[in-house]
């Protein structure tokens, strides 16, 4: 079927967007899944952990062999974030009603007021990327302690939103720990490897009910697409990568924003 074969394009399309910025994954794999193959959404999320998780340890050998990885960041940034994200999906995320605010005409539910944040947490970074003046990479000047603080809260935002974390991690590691823009990349890839482990385990149970040999053909595919990116960016220098980057999250930020106000008006 053509929508299939769409689905497939759209999957070597998810590696590259990894391989070339670093993120897009999750926000990209989920919908692909669901609209394109017919999964069911809560299931969708767990293919799209093994989707990513294997295309990101695929993206990130390459990045090793390139010298693109900041161990240091990984440790001091990746760890405290993949613990907060983890203590947020299995523990506080519950503690959100499914109804928050009710007003007689207009309902704020807990899934509509997680897509909102998100929208608005995709404009701020891709705003934050856009500017001109926002990049500064003075890593001398970053303090250990400012560096987990950061991963901490990108724990708790990525974990609050149910993404595995590019479109948050990226931003964050240039514009706080002071990395270039091909390093945090890579560093970037390492942390949604930890991140999508980190969700799959606590997952385990919906894992026997997956088909291997399709999430096999849509890694694959995926996997290609990430080679393709990471060998792009050897030719793009850090400063056009960055408001690419910056341009993405803002139109996916404004597509969300549509939808939300789609959905509600014809409600």
């Amino acid at each position: 079927m053509m929508i299939h074969l769409a689905g497939y394009c759209l999957c070597v399309f998810i590696g590259f967007s990894l391989g070339l910025i670093g993120g897009g994954g999750s926000i990209l794999a989920i919908p692909m899944l669901v609209f394109f193959f017919g999964i069911d959404p809560v299931l969708a999320t767990t293919y799209s952990l093994f989707i990513v998780g294997l295309t990101a340890v695929s993206g990130s050998i390459d990045h090793y062999r390139m010298h693109n990885i900041d161990y240091k960041t990984v440790l001091l940034f990746g760890i405290p974030s993949v613990i907060v994200l983890f203590i947020m999906r299995r523990w506080l995320l519950g503690l959100i009603p499914p109804t928050i605010l009710n007003t007689g005409t207009w309902v704020l539910s807990k899934s509509l007021f997680i897509m909102i944040v998100f929208s608005i947490t995709m404009l701020a970074a891709g705003w934050s990327m856009v500017k001109k003046n926002s990049y500064t990479h003075s890593p001398a000047k970053l303090s250990y302690y400012r560096l987990i603080l950061q991963g901490c809260i990108t724990g708790a935002i990525t974990g609050f939103i149910g993404i595995g974390g590019g479109f948050i991690i990226v931003p964050s590691l240039v514009l706080f720990a002071g990395l270039p823009m091909k390093r945090a990349i890579g560093t970037s890839l390492v942390i949604i490897t930890i991140n999508c482990l980190v969700g799959i385990l606590g997952n385990l149970e919906v894992v026997e009910s997956l088909n291997f040999i399709f999430l096999s053909v849509l890694a694959a595919l995926a996997i290609v697409g990430i080679l393709i990116g990471t060998w792009s960016i050897r030719f793009i220098p850090d400063k056009q990568l960055k408001p690419v980057f910056g341009w993405i999250i803002l139109v996916l930020s404004a597509v969300i924003f549509v939808r939300i106000f789609l959905e509600h008006l014809y409600e």
